[in-house]
């Protein structure tokens, strides 16, 4: 029985005012599910450029799917069409890309009248992405972070903050070394990884005491640009 109810909008794939309709509704309610799971589950970082991204797209994949049907000329035009388009963004987050796949995905299903797949897939994705984010899966125990310090060229740099680390139980490596001012002092630049219960300022307080209190800068998302 229920291959009939996801198999009986398969085969109405036909142009039509009510198709559209119905498609573009559906298309508009599966993205604001996807939109309204992604700010659940992303609640810091999200923005509402993006949220609005993801209930429109899967609209416009959608009517691209029903403009296009099964003429093979109309497809090769809109591919002409969108060749000119150009999209200018800063790389997103690897979980910000597969949202956007998820609505185009959703938008396609709508598009060439696999309604009642499109709902299935939806409701599925969605119901996982809250699951693996109330558990944290994959979440770090450790934070990476980059520790700059100076320290004057009396203090020697090989062994300078050990007992520090140590005390914090805090990794480290020691990535580069230069001097400043003529020479007079040096800076290092540490990956230190620490628990994220650590606390930060009595660490950067025993930090500042052994050199002199000089300049000291912690990254806390760093980039392999930035050591």
């Amino acid at each position: 029985m229920l291959d009939s109810i996801f198999n009986t909008t398969l085969t109405n794939t036909e142009l039509s005012l009510t198709n559209a309709i119905i498609t573009i509704l559906l298309s508009i309610a599966l993205g604001g599910i996807i939109s309204f799971t992604y700010m659940k589950t992303n609640p810091n970082s999200y923005s509402q450029s993006f949220t609005l991204t993801m209930v429109l797209l899967p609209v416009i994949v959608a009517i691209i799917i029903l403009l296009i049907g099964s003429n093979i000329a109309r497809a090769f035009s809109l591919a002409g069409a969108f060749s000119i388009i150009r999209f200018r963004s800063a790389p997103g987050d690897p979980k910000d890309i597969t949202f956007v796949l998820f609505t185009m995905a959703s938008g396609l299903a709508c598009g060439v009248g696999s309604f009642g797949y499109a709902v299935l897939f939806t409701v599925i994705l969605c119901v996982l992405m809250f699951i693996l984010n109330h558990f944290n899966f994959g979440v770090r125990k450790t934070l990476q972070k980059m520790l700059k310090v100076t320290i004057p060229e009396n203090l020697g740099y090989d062994e300078a903050f050990d007992e520090i680390f140590k005390k914090y139980n805090i990794r480290y490596e020691l990535k580069k070394i230069r001097t400043t001012e003529l020479g007079s002092l040096y800076e290092l630049v540490y990956a230190v990884s620490m628990d994220g219960l650590t606390n930060q300022k009595e660490f950067l307080d025993d930090i500042r005491c052994r050199n002199g209190n000089l300049d000291i800068s912690l990254t806390m998302s760093p980039t392999s640009t930035d050591y």
